[in-house]
């Protein structure tokens, strides 16, 4: 096992050394080694998140990290929700697109970076798409073919023609794109990974297009290459686990409180109406330690966006609300697009059972009896209040 492994679990050299491995993961599950809490938490941040990493990015030894992963596809695999196994796949995506972007900056000299390090030449070979990329050439030879590249692929670090700027701002790679910067791909690949759904600059019809390739900026190059990685990862999910039986009973312990995590209640998407006056304690509580600039940890963070979207907010208006508080504009921005649907929230707040474990319900003048939800609480005083509130978005 090598620490790149440990990084890039899904590449086909990882899958094979934990075949190959002398461990055996039944094996680990009933002594509760390491990798199942780590595969635990893998999942947990994935749903509350949208990241597997840990809470620095620092990976525990490599054994434990490349273990948890196959532990991680069980444990989604049991939670029998095909909501939850493509938020799950898309955080283990978006993680690995976090860590190559790194690898590359460290490559062209924007970090000193000791650890094992993959190219952007190495992953697209992973996936069989080193043929079909073409870096833009700066001669009249034309492009040159990734995959035969002799060195690291050129990510834009100089200043003539076809390059990048290239500079930190926000955390943020900003990219000045010219008219022959970026890379070529063929239109098959093109189609194969990307999606309509993302918007209609991706669409053909207004993209640079000659000789059966498409133009595409090395950011979206990442894109492509992300959604490669979360295909990859969605292959074969969810497993088929006879319940109560083997390492599924083993894991039993595991999966319970995620579960909880994503019981909510039937009625979400029905509210479109924000009056804070009527929040319930438990998001009021949320909402002033935010304000007195103390940092939510995951589960309250993402109690308090998934409340938020439920009764209507999109992001833009999450941001402005949330504007004088400790949450971040770009984090905030992420976890709303990502408890959103097409057709409302996938993820309601938990209940207030589930937040009680967590602690941040209280149950508050014993209101489970009447409503043992947030959104139930709030729908509920929207329905009983006999004074005239308006809507916050009027008031801004």
């Amino acid at each position: 096992m090598q620490p790149v492994h440990a990084r890039y679990p899904f590449f086909e050299a990882a899958r094979e050394a934990v075949a190959t491995a002398d461990v055996s993961l039944p094996t680990l599950v009933a002594s509760d080694a390491p990798a199942v809490e780590r595969g635990r938490e893998r999942v947990e941040r994935a749903l509350l998140e949208g990241t597997v990493a840990t809470e620095a990015d620092t990976e525990s030894d490599i054994q434990t990290e490349l273990l948890s992963y196959p532990i991680a596809r069980i444990l989604v695999s049991m939670l029998d929700s095909s909501a939850a196994v493509e938020k799950y796949a898309a955080a283990e995506a978006r993680t690995a697109i976090k860590r190559l972007r790194a690898d590359v900056e460290a490559e062209t000299g924007l970090q000193s970076v000791e650890r094992e390090r993959v190219s952007l030449l190495e992953i697209l070979r992973e996936f069989d798409v080193g043929q079909a990329v073409r870096e833009q050439g700066q001669t009249n030879a034309g492009p040159t073919p990734v995959d035969d590249a002799a060195g690291p692929l050129d990510t834009g670090s100089g200043t003539g023609a076809g390059s990048r700027a290239i500079s930190e701002s926000s955390g943020r790679i900003e990219r000045r794109r010219t008219a022959d910067s970026g890379f070529r791909i063929t239109v098959g690949q093109y189609l194969a990974l990307s999606s309509p759904e993302w918007g209609s600059e991706w669409r053909l019809v207004g993209r640079d297009v000659a000789g059966g390739e498409v133009a595409v900026s090395r950011e979206e190059l990442f894109d492509l290459v992300e959604a490669a990685i979360r295909d990859r990862i969605l292959d074969g999910l969810p497993f088929d686990l006879p319940a109560d039986e083997g390492i599924a009973a083993e894991l039993e312990a595991q999966i319970d409180g995620l579960h909880q995590l994503l019981k909510g209640p039937s009625m979400v998407g029905e509210i479109d109406r924000v009056v804070p006056e009527l929040f319930p304690p438990c998001m009021e509580n949320l909402i002033q330690k935010a304000e007195r600039g103390t940092h939510l940890d995951p589960s309250e963070g993402f109690t308090l966006m998934a409340f938020l979207t439920g009764i209507g907010m999109d992001a833009d208006e999450i941001i402005a609300f949330c504007a004088e508080t400790s949450l971040d504009p770009e984090g905030i921005r992420y976890q709303t697009e990502y408890l959103r649907s097409k057709t409302g929230t996938q993820y309601p707040p938990p209940s207030c059972e589930t937040l009680a474990i967590y602690e941040i319900c209280h149950n508050e003048d014993n209101h489970w009896k009447e409503a043992g939800e947030p959104l139930a609480y709030y729908q509920r005083q929207l329905d009983e209040t006999d004074k005239q509130f308006t809507d916050w978005r009027e008031r801004v």
